[in-house]
């Protein structure tokens, strides 16, 4: 899955998701919202041939840096070296070497709006659906849509047409999208001792209203210290808005409910339904429930009674190992469905200004078909993070590695991590396979006209986000206040436009 997703996929999707990094993971630094697969082993497959010919980048025969700035967590001591590694690899493969440069969870969308804003060079740049329209409209990332096919075909065949299709703005596309979880499964994930210990019967658990007994149960049992449900400022309740699809804004207070079939665009936090839960959380929050500090805590902790992820069949593994735990249980509660910021939950875009374009895809294309490469940006470093177990296993020997697989590539040549099920990517695929759509699947919003304000309303609901989506806030006072100055700030228009967008879309 955070996740996101690390979230609700993402991931996939998930990063993601579900919030700021909604589509993905719901577990900050889980490195096994997406597992991985075999870095070093004589066992681990090469790259497809149009992927794996050696030749030198640029005329010189130098060797291109490319900078690829990603989201993850605090930089292990082996970084450098582990980097080293695969460079040493990369430049064998396709004469072309990375400057890996992690922006972490709690300071990925203060720097990734710098980056873009000054202009800072780069050459690749992880992006999701809550980014990607905006940078898309700033100019910030390459079109795409032709080079993709002519210059890494192997990438372009490997992705499903329908996946492209989600990444696409005004019919281009303009980032390459992690094939995974590209469905998105939402699950509650519980510390299966207090499931014993409290006697939670799991089967019943299916709303939100379905954890109230639960986490009550643990807070009484724990102490006035222990706090249930452990929440951060840029997550808050992983998933919290999936039933809404956001048409890619990026933007929770905005959506059409996915299941509607008269595809009505409505403000999302006066819906009944919504402000139920908000209440809800609210009241957790004042009883306790939720860490009181939920408003301004930045980074997740490792171990957590109880989070919201999107995720898929043996993800707990590694949340597990990260944790420190013997064994968490995973509840499914909602999904598998597509929708276009499902899709977009982790991608990765490269710069409109970067002097290697071709190179960036075709380091991308390595990433995507080449086990040996995924599995070292996925793990670290053979021998010190991880070891093979088998050509398709992996045991990680460390919970440090910084890197989020989700974000990075497919996962359907990753190894599984030791103790998931051995057909983990097989079910990823099939939940793929089986997922519902979105009543606007494909559609995404055009924002051209729409810059300021879509500026001016994620500035309004940057003020009381955290707040609101942490339960610290009163939703019956603060929804009325939030929408008004949503309103002000340009959000009937906004929907007003996005109707029209809408019903030109589907009615063509």
């Amino acid at each position: 899955m955070k996740a996101f997703m690390k979230s609700p996929l993402l991931i996939g999707a998930a990063a993601l998701a579900m919030t700021g990094l909604a589509g993905c993971s719901g577990s900050n630094n889980d490195n096994g919202s997406a597992s991985g697969s075999p870095a070093a082993s004589p066992a681990a497959s090469s790259a497809a041939p149009s992927a794996s010919s050696s030749a030198p980048a640029t005329k010189s025969g130098e060797v291109p840096t490319l900078v690829w700035w990603t989201i993850g967590g605090q930089i292990p001591a082996n970084y450098d070296k582990a980097i080293e590694k695969i460079n040493e690899y990369t430049a064998e493969k396709i004469g072309v070497k990375i400057d890996l440069r992690v922006a972490g969870w709690g300071e990925w969308d203060t720097k990734i709006n710098t980056i873009v804003n000054s202009g800072e060079p780069f050459d690749i740049m992880f992006t999701n659906n809550s980014k990607y329209s905006q940078q898309v409209n700033m100019g910030a990332f390459a079109d795409i849509t032709d080079l993709v096919q002519s210059a890494t075909p192997d990438l372009y065949n490997l992705v499903p047409k329908m996946v492209w299709d989600g990444t696409r703005i005004g019919g281009k596309v303009y980032a390459v999208p992690t094939y995974k979880d590209s469905s998105a499964t939402q699950y509650w994930v519980f510390d299966d001792a207090l499931v014993k210990k409290y006697n939670i019967d799991l089967a019943g658990i299916k709303t939100m209203q379905d954890l109230d007994k639960p986490f009550r149960d643990i807070k009484a049992g724990e102490g006035k210290s222990y706090y249930p449900l452990s929440l951060t400022q840029g997550e808050g309740f992983n998933g919290f808005f999936n039933a809404y699809d956001d048409m890619t804004l990026g933007f929770a207070p905005i959506g059409v409910k996915t299941d509607d079939g008269s595809r009505k665009v409505v403000s999302v936090l006066e819906q009944p339904d919504t402000m139920a839960n908000l209440k809800l959380m609210h009241q957790w929050y004042k009883d306790g429930i939720i860490n009181p500090d939920a408003p301004t805590k930045i980074e997740a902790d490792p171990y957590r009674p109880f989070f919201s992820a999107q995720a898929f069949p043996g993800a707990e593994v590694n949340w597990q190992i990260n944790a420190g735990i013997e064994k968490y249980d995973m509840v499914k509660v909602s999904g598998p469905i597509y929708t276009t910021s499902t899709i977009q939950g982790s991608m990765n875009a490269i710069s409109a200004n970067s002097k290697y374009k071709e190179e960036a895809l075709k380091y991308l294309q390595l990433v995507n078909t080449d086990s040996k490469l995924r599995n070292m940006l996925a793990f670290g470093e053979e021998g010190v993070d991880f070891d093979y177990v088998s050509d398709n296993v992996v045991e990680r020997k460390t919970d440090t590695w910084p890197l989020p697989a989700y974000t990075q590539g497919t996962f359907f040549n990753l190894a599984v991590t030791k103790g998931a099920p051995e057909d983990q990517w097989e079910q990823v695929r099939k939940l793929n396979e089986a997922a519902t759509s979105s009543t606007i699947l494909g559609f995404a919003l055009d924002i051209t006209d729409l810059a300021t304000e879509v500026a001016n309303v994620k500035s309004v609901w940057s003020k009381y986000s955290y707040e609101l989506v942490t339960g610290a806030s009163d939703p019956e006072k603060q929804v009325p206040k939030i929408a008004d100055e949503l309103r002000k700030a340009g959000m009937d228009k906004i929907i007003q436009a996005a109707q029209a967008q809408i019903d030109a879309y589907f009615k063509a």
